[in-house]
């Protein structure tokens, strides 16, 4: 078995590849760790812990992957991780290992040889506080403001209406301050359903986890890859039947993940995780079924400073 972080440390700061002309960074944005029986849904733990195991607290480490996307006339990021406004509480119940100024994100971004202000584009998957946290930021002031002022935000239009519409099952997940001042700065975009972004880059409806979930396609000439949001946040649930208990419609998820997994078949997809604490990407190989992955090595590695 491989062993699994216990510290953002422990993770690169970025891995990069191509996917044809068009440069990617994987940025590690952080660490945290959730009960792997909620990351696992239905399946039996004496199941899921052969792949990665539980600490005392039967908790998992999970990455905070975001993704740098050198697009030919746009510098797009995907996913932002938590971002810095949640408090000692939040981060102790969560095992969060990214804080600091600046961000462990904004240290990725650097380190892949950019700075935050000249994103262009900022991609939401979806606005749970894990993947939308890090689009605002706590100025010296107090104030919540987008933390990239000089880029569009996007995400499904739907997306917000949802999150704005949280009840007792969501709202701990959708932190109002992680969008709204996106929305009030006029900063915020809509898409519905399939839509390029910009050349090079699209997103594609992928529901289950939460009912307006996207994923997002980079592609150059006949290279595509696919960064699949908690779709299937880690390699562990590529199996069609191993989901989240945090999938709000679990049967849809699975047929999601089917679809996903023909085409990726199909076209050669290498496929992004999110969470997974060891492997920022791969490829499925079409010799197996249902599901086997072959890992991708990166290009280039920045380590994290010890």
């Amino acid at each position: 078995m491989t062993k699994m972080p216990e510290r953002a440390d422990e993770l690169p700061l970025v891995s990069t590849t191509q996917v044809g002309a068009i440069r990617v960074h994987a940025l590690e944005a952080g660490l945290l760790w959730l009960d792997g029986g909620a990351m696992f849904g239905i399946v039996a733990k004496l199941l899921w812990e052969k792949r990665i195991p539980a600490d005392a607290r039967n908790r998992i480490p999970l990455a905070l992957r975001c993704l740098l996307v050198e697009a030919p006339n746009a510098l797009v990021l995907v996913d932002t991780g938590i971002g810095n406004k949640e408090d000692k509480k939040f981060h102790h119940i969560y095992g969060v290992d990214n804080a600091g100024e600046p961000t462990r994100l904004e240290t990725a971004i650097r380190a892949a040889g950019f700075t935050p202000e000249q994103i262009d584009l900022v991609v939401s998957t979806h606005l749970h506080f894990d993947h939308a946290g890090g689009n605002t930021m706590r100025d010296p002031d107090g104030r919540v403001v987008p933390a990239f002022a000089n880029a569009r935000y996007l995400v499904q239009g739907r997306e917000i209406e949802f999150a704005r519409a949280a009840n007792e099952r969501t709202r701990a997940t959708y932190l109002r301050h992680n969008f709204d001042p996106v929305e009030t700065s006029g900063l915020q975009d809509h898409v519905d359903g399939a839509v390029e972004v910009t050349d090079g880059v699209s997103v594609l409806p992928t529901p289950g986890h939460v009912p307006f979930h996207q994923s997002v396609m980079v592609q150059s000439g006949d290279d595509k890859a696919c960064f699949l949001g908690d779709a299937c946040p880690t390699s562990f649930h590529l199996d069609l039947p191993w989901l989240m208990g945090f999938d709000l419609e679990p049967l849809v998820a699975l047929e999601t993940k089917r679809a996903l997994w023909d085409r990726a078949r199909a076209e050669e997809w290498l496929l992004i995780f999110d969470h997974d604490p060891v492997l920022p990407w791969g490829r499925l190989d079409p010799r197996e079924k249902p599901v086997a992955l072959v890992p991708a090595p990166a290009e280039r590695t920045v380590e994290a400073a010890g």
